[in-house]
């Protein structure tokens, strides 16, 4: 596929790497991560912030997806996303794709507040919305199927072995102590995950107009 066959994707990893290099060049990352990097405290009353200006605290889950902590970080994020987000967005159309993105980017800040309510460490990184397009990579290429259970529709089934999964590599890399990432938000890749889960037969029906 070409990259203008996806262009949302790949606008969205160019703007990665612009405000990255730019916040790299001039000095501002930590400011920047700071002022409109996702905090789970800023939600509560006892959180003491720097003078000056603060991005929305629930304009932060979308902001802080456009920024990356390192060189390794943001290379290993952007490579996730063009090569399973250009396969993506062909079939699923570029306005689906947004939605996709934005509810796992909301998505995966829910699960980090959810995990740690208190905690006064920003969050940053495409990673809840990369994880929502895994999510959805997943469900639609995979091959293998699953039985139904009970009243519980074969294609749930499927899902929630993928989230199982998915949750328990997650953990594996939280116990691991980040495998040379620094400090993994595992959190809020499961809550990316489980909405790109949540998402993927609405939006497909949205597509298509199929059932």
């Amino acid at each position: 596929m070409k990259p203008q066959d996806a262009p949302l994707v790949t606008g969205y990893a160019l703007a990665c790497a612009v405000i990255f290099l730019l916040l790299w060049i001039t000095g501002f990352q930590i400011e920047a991560i700071v002022r409109a990097g996702f905090i789970p405290a800023r939600f509560g009353d006892e959180l003491i912030l720097p003078p000056g200006t603060m991005v929305p605290a629930l304009l932060t889950p979308l902001s802080s997806a456009f920024l990356h902590g390192g060189m390794l970080h943001i290379a290993f994020n952007l490579i996730v996303l063009l090569f399973i987000g250009r396969q993506l967005e062909a079939p699923l159309g570029a306005k689906a794709m947004a939605a996709l993105l934005l509810a796992g980017a909301y998505g995966g800040a829910l699960a980090q507040y959810l995990a740690d309510p208190a905690s006064p460490v920003p969050m940053i990184g495409a990673s809840g919305a990369i994880s929502a397009l895994i999510a959805v990579f997943a469900l639609i290429f995979s091959r293998s199927q699953a039985p139904a259970i009970g009243p519980i529709p074969g294609h749930w089934v499927r899902a929630l072995w993928l989230a199982a999964a998915w949750i328990g590599v997650q953990l594996l890399l939280g116990f691991a102590g980040g495998a040379g990432f620094g400090a993994i938000a595992i959190w809020a890749h499961v809550g990316g995950f489980l909405a790109g889960l949540l998402l993927a037969r609405p939006l497909l029906r949205w597509r298509f107009g199929a059932r």
